[in-house]
């Protein structure tokens, strides 16, 4: 397959909802059992080792119609939990084990209350991450929730979850992040070597697969871009914040690129590629997994990290991306990036980096206000 088979290919397989995108692995994995990861964070390996295929759940898109959710929720809350709650309403999870929710928000917390009362039979956890990072008690206490996630899914599935089969699965997740960070390395040194939609979509295709059949198709794509000759074409290079939860319709960084930008970094998906680098596998590997989300994650809009600002992390961000503007693209009514923006654009102004807000949600269908606003930017700093 050639980069643009593979783009094609996981432009095709993010197009799925969940369920379809369990029944067509189960072609090749026949009697696979998968269990649903919101955004942002879930440990993926226990459920990799538990036999389990861990899919991404970022709500339906436009592909379902909210004829159910819309009862059940306020009409001022992101679209991604009420189309969430609208594919447990009419079924489309029902081949799935259940679900794992993590702290995000008050939406998050209740998004998960409603799916159990609302999925009897399903498997559905939520996980209390820690939001002091650096008290005496931070790692175990960590620990302890991943363990205590652990023992649910395993007293569900009727069989342990081995610490074995954990680090053989950390093992296996540490080599997808280390291309995902390789590919991301060199798209900041080559922006125009893969278009922010393209490695957006090889990212959220691996949320959709598992990973033994994920990593071949990564490694193979990193190849052939860092391999393939580039056309050089101006452009401001931004880094985009704030999607890391809801992510933003395809159309809208097809938008952004053509409007005269140039991504250098961003923070879709980080929740899949948290890690900076590689967890260590031997020893304990629930303590592993937890000094690493504590001590070796990016920051994001849910993590409150007291030594090591948000604020100051998006700065660091742009710098080492050799960006010269930041794009935020929120989604409708996300609390936590609508309050970070307050803070980042503060920041923003103090350091003197340009920056842009474009808010997004799931039923977007046309961008031409968008466009108008990401080039009247472009050009401004592009000709000023």
């Amino acid at each position: 397959m050639t980069s643009r088979d593979i783009v094609r290919f996981c432009r095709e397989w993010i197009d799925l909802l969940p369920g379809e995108a369990l029944k067509r692995t189960q072609e090749t994995h026949p009697g696979l059992r998968a269990l649903a990861v919101f955004p942002v964070y879930a440990p993926v390996e226990i459920i990799h080792a538990a036999g389990l295929m861990p899919v991404g759940l970022f709500g339906a898109g436009n592909k379902v119609e909210l004829s159910h959710a819309e009862a059940r929720f306020q009409s001022f809350i992101c679209s991604i939990a009420k189309s969430t709650l609208e594919l447990f309403l009419r079924g489309h999870m029902q081949a799935f084990e259940g679900a794992v929710f993590s702290s995000i928000c008050d939406v998050a917390r209740n998004l998960a209350s409603v799916v159990r009362r609302n999925a009897p039979g399903l498997f559905i956890d939520y996980l209390h991450l820690p939001q002091n990072m650096y008290s005496a008690g931070s790692i175990a206490y960590t620990r302890a929730e991943l363990h205590r996630f652990r023992t649910n899914l395993a007293q569900h599935l009727g069989r342990p979850i081995p610490d074995d089969a954990i680090a053989e699965s950390l093992l296996l997740y540490n080599r997808v992040r280390r291309s995902l960070r390789a590919l991301y390395e060199h798209r900041k040194k080559h922006p125009c070597s893969v278009s922010a939609a393209d490695l957006y979509a090889v990212v959220q295709a691996g949320t959709r697969m598992m990973p033994e059949d994920y990593l071949p198709l990564l490694e193979r794509y990193c190849d052939q871009v860092r391999s393939a000759d580039v056309r050089v074409r101006d452009g401001v290079r931004v880094v985009i914040e704030g999607a890391f939860c809801e992510q933003p319709p395809i159309g809208l960084l097809e938008v952004i690129e053509a409007g005269g930008c140039l991504v250098q970094d961003d923070d879709l998906m980080i929740g899949w590629r948290l890690y900076a680098q590689d967890i260590e596998a031997r020893g304990d590997p629930l303590a592993a997994l937890a000094e690493a989300y504590l001590h070796e994650s990016a920051y994001t809009s849910v993590r409150h990290d007291t030594r090591h600002p948000r604020t100051a992390g998006l700065i660091q961000r742009v710098r080492d991306a050799g960006a010269e503007a930041v794009l935020f693209t929120p989604a409708k009514f996300c609390e936590p990036a609508l309050l970070d923006y307050v803070l980042f654009r503060s920041t923003l102004d103090e350091a003197a980096v340009p920056h842009l807000k474009m808010e997004f949600e799931e039923k977007m269908w046309t961008y031409d206000s968008v466009r108008t606003e990401v080039e009247t930017f472009a050009e401004s700093m592009l000709f000023d």
